[in-house]
């Protein structure tokens, strides 16, 4: 089968064959969290797509460099108000009077343990903003050469006016200018500036503020923007073949990083952008203000008020991949629910191949054709709806030959077995919780039948609640009686 994986282009608005700029090497690099925080929905799409382009690339074959940078320094609080402006960082380790590399560890450490959780292979390169605040001097300095930057105040300005003359700010997010000036806020803290869309590349900072690096425009930070563009170019050169993010990220974030680095070199430096779409909850956009904000653990543990239950991580992959990486994701209980009983099906299915008898006469069953059909619909933009639906096609025939409605011969049963770990397992990343939810299940029915048990004796029937206790303690069970409840454990 000749795999030609079409990805749509954000630039471009389109699907287009992917090529990548050197034979069997790609360059992918994907916008991080900014570690001040618990890792949350917004953070799980993102990871988990650009997991499965990580996964699916290197199935094609590709040795694959994955850079998923880490934001520690430079992302402020309020980007159109730059002189009231704090790094989110400092901000959050002035309030729990910690050191700012405390915070970024600390949730960094959080971040890493929900990715893989959710079963997120780590990237090739994870390179700290903080780490390569040299990078980014050195091009802000090429970008001043250029001419496309200016000092005001100690800072350092993009001069998007100017830029825009040459170049088309705006050709990613399909913005012009005039437009984008139009629904620019004026404010007191952008008198630094020359224009008002001018963003900044390096923010001069008091002596008050923990975090600041000197450079040659005085003692800051870089600008958010910046860091991206110095460490894409760092790690994968000049021009490198996927940028990825999530759809929020477009403008200004990535359409920025296009202006930086046409700036400086004079050409663009990504052939494919790539862009998840958003997640909302209950039909809402995610958002503190409106109480719908759902850290990663707290779905993993139920502890939101808007959860009535908790949700295994396999689930939450699974309901993620259920849905076209460019279409908006809505997660409801409801829908969660429903995804969970999918997955168990397919898990369940898989686990039932071991059970199918071989036939030895001639088989018309084409599993094949349902591997074909998968990667078919990979290589269209990767299509993982369409995938999964494939799976449910494969369990479907793996239940009839379990009640001998079809017969299957040993080499239908063994590619049934590889169609499921190549799909299910490693191009989409699942992993087998079924043992999970039997021993999940396992335990509820003890609660169950000691909970039966306590009404018994609440109701004075000694004769069956002791029956229940022998039953039990003679199957290896110790039992603990407590007033009105009861504790147990396997000996």
């Amino acid at each position: 089968m000749i795999h030609q994986l079409f990805i749509y282009n954000t630039l471009t608005k389109k699907k287009e064959l992917f090529q990548s700029l050197h034979p069997k090497h790609v360059g992918l690099y994907v916008c991080g969290p900014t570690v001040y925080g618990d890792p949350h929905l917004g953070h799980a799409r993102p990871a988990i797509i650009f997991d499965i382009v990580f996964r699916y690339l290197m199935y094609l074959d590709y040795k694959v460099r994955y850079v998923r940078n880490i934001t520690d320094v430079g992302h402020l609080t309020n980007d159109f108000n730059l002189e009231e402006a704090e790094d989110k960082i400092e901000k959050k380790a002035r309030l729990e009077n910690l050191e700012p590399m405390e915070i970024v560890q600390h949730y960094l450490n959080r971040y890493h343990k929900m990715m893989d959780a959710l079963n997120v292979l780590p990237p090739s390169i994870e390179p700290h903003a903080s780490g390569h605040i040299i990078d980014q001097i050195q091009l802000l300095k090429e970008i001043l050469d250029k001419g496309y930057a200016y000092k005001s105040k100690g800072s350092v300005y993009f001069n998007v006016e100017k830029y825009n003359k040459k170049y088309n700010y705006g050709k990613l997010s399909g913005r012009n200018l005039e437009n984008i000036l139009n629904t620019t806020r004026k404010l007191d803290g952008q008198k630094e500036k020359q224009n008002l869309i001018d963003f900044a590349l390096w923010k001069n900072t008091s002596s008050e503020h923990i975090m600041r690096w000197k450079s040659p425009w005085g003692e800051g930070v870089p600008g958010w923007h910046l860091e991206c563009t110095a460490m894409s170019r760092k790690y994968l050169g000049n021009l490198f073949d996927i940028h990825g993010g999530g759809m929020d990220l477009i403008f200004p974030h990535h359409e920025c990083e296009i202006a930086q680095s046409v700036a400086s070199t004079g050409h663009d430096n990504v052939k494919y952008w790539m862009h998840n779409n958003m997640v909302t909850i209950n039909g809402k956009k995610m958002g503190k203000s409106l109480g719908n904000f759902i850290n990663l653990d707290q779905l993993f543990y139920g502890t939101h008020p808007l959860l009535t239950q908790s949700y295994d991580p396999m689930t939450i992959r699974f309901f993620i991949l259920q849905t076209h990486y460019r279409s908006v994701i809505d997660f409801t209980n409801q829908s969660l629910q429903a995804s969970e009983k999918g997955l168990y099906r397919l898990l369940e299915a898989n686990n039932n191949i071991k059970k199918l008898k071989v036939n030895t006469t001639n088989s018309i069953i084409n599993i094949d054709e349902l591997k074909d059909k998968s990667i078919k619909a990979m290589n269209d933009d990767l299509n993982t709806p369409v995938v999964i639906s494939y799976l449910f096609e494969a369990s479907k025939l793996i239940n009839l030959a379990l009640i001998h409605r079809i017969k299957l011969t040993s080499k239908n049963i063994q590619q049934l077995k590889d169609l499921f770990q190549l799909i299910l397992f490693n191009l989409l990343g699942i992993k087998d919780i079924s043992y999970n939810k039997s021993s999940e299940s396992f335990v509820k029915a003890i609660d169950l039948l000691l909970q039966i048990r306590l009404q018994a004796k609440q109701d004075k029937n000694w004769k069956f609640a002791d029956q229940i206790r022998d039953e039990l303690t003679n199957l290896g069970f110790e039992i603990k009686d407590k007033k009105n409840s009861f504790e147990w454990k396997l000996k």
